[in-house]
């Protein structure tokens, strides 16, 4: 399919590519009633992007979110200083109850605080067949010019039975380089989930 403008075709799918550069499996942790999981190596100058893979992460407490935080000392404190925003849209599954909406309680500004990926209308359940999954970008961590940007999209089954969609954006707001990252939920365990870590090349 083409895409036209005033008769003209500027784009054709068909022939137009992006490179994004090809994917390399780093590492991979399977949670096991964790209380979290850090990636602790692997996260350098190698590669200008990293993406972490969510699969299943799947709460022991009910309704709680997921959360991580970077570190700049290969994970002896995880504190560092961010500012980021949030917005989710979400579903029921009985349809009574639909909206697009910022996520206040998920935004951080200069905190030290763990940054929520799932705070939307609610957290994610712990009903057996209940969980969340999605991805992080984290780019050019090692850099000691810039701040370092990352986004997320998480989608959850939550506790009271919607589908929430979740957006998280922003940037850790230090030129120290970031060499580790962990994750964890609000309160209690991961009962189980896999998360991978992914390098990407540039071209």
């Amino acid at each position: 399919m083409a895409f036209i403008s005033n008769g003209t075709t500027i784009l054709d799918a068909g022939a137009f590519n992006v490179n994004l550069g090809s994917m390399v499996l780093l590492s991979e942790q399977t949670a096991s009633s964790s209380s979290s999981v850090s990636f602790t190596s692997g996260i350098d100058s190698t590669y200008p992007i990293y993406k972490f893979e969510f699969i299943n992460i799947h709460p022991a407490s009910d309704n709680q979110n997921f959360e991580f935080n970077g570190s700049t000392d290969g994970g002896s404190n995880y504190n560092v200083i961010k500012t980021t925003t949030a917005f989710v849209a979400y579903h029921a599954e009985n349809n009574s109850d639909a909206a697009l909406e910022y996520a206040p309680g998920a935004d951080r500004a200069q905190s030290t605080s763990y940054q929520k990926l799932t705070d939307g209308y609610s957290g994610v359940g712990n009903d057996n067949d209940q969980s969340c999954s999605g991805d992080l970008y984290l780019f050019n961590p090692s850099s000691t010019t810039f701040v370092k940007h990352f986004f997320s999209r998480v989608n959850i089954s939550n506790n009271i039975d919607f589908s929430c969609d979740n957006y998280t954006a922003g940037y850790f707001n230090t030129t120290n380089g970031i060499n580790a990252i962990t994750f964890r939920v609000g309160f209690g365990n991961i009962d189980s989930g896999k998360i991978k870590l992914y390098g990407i090349k540039d071209s």
